[in-house]
């Protein structure tokens, strides 16, 4: 999956919470909205202010919060082991390692590969 299909598939599922996400999804995800904050809070800086990149924020939590879940998924993971990254430290290093980690391969509990 591509840059520009990933952010398509991010909108457009933001609330699908269901299947699951290609690890090149998840980040070609979490580049764009890395991207996406950079810019906001240049434009900020700019402007002077701070309330466009708090509406960029808000506006890309419940996309990035349905495309980390549906990675879990395809991990075979509940989307609630979202919440370890909550943990300090450790829980960030448990989410980039399974973030990381290849899916089961197959269908699972939560729905068919995404790869397929």
């Amino acid at each position: 999956m591509g840059f520009f299909e990933a952010v398509k598939s991010g909108f457009q599922g933001y609330v699908d919470f269901s299947g699951g996400s290609s690890r090149s999804e998840v980040w070609w995800w979490i580049l764009f909205g890395l991207m996406a904050n950079v810019i906001a809070s240049l434009v900020d800086f700019v402007v002077g202010g701070g309330l466009f990149a708090i509406l960029v924020s808000l506006g890309l939590l419940l996309p990035s919060v349905s495309v980390q879940v549906r990675r879990l998924h395809d991990l075979d993971r509940s989307g609630w082991w979202l919440l370890i990254s909550l943990v300090p430290v450790l829980g960030a290093i448990v989410m980039l390692v399974w973030f990381c980690s290849k899916g089961t391969g197959d269908d699972n509990r939560f729905g068919a590969n995404p790869l397929s």
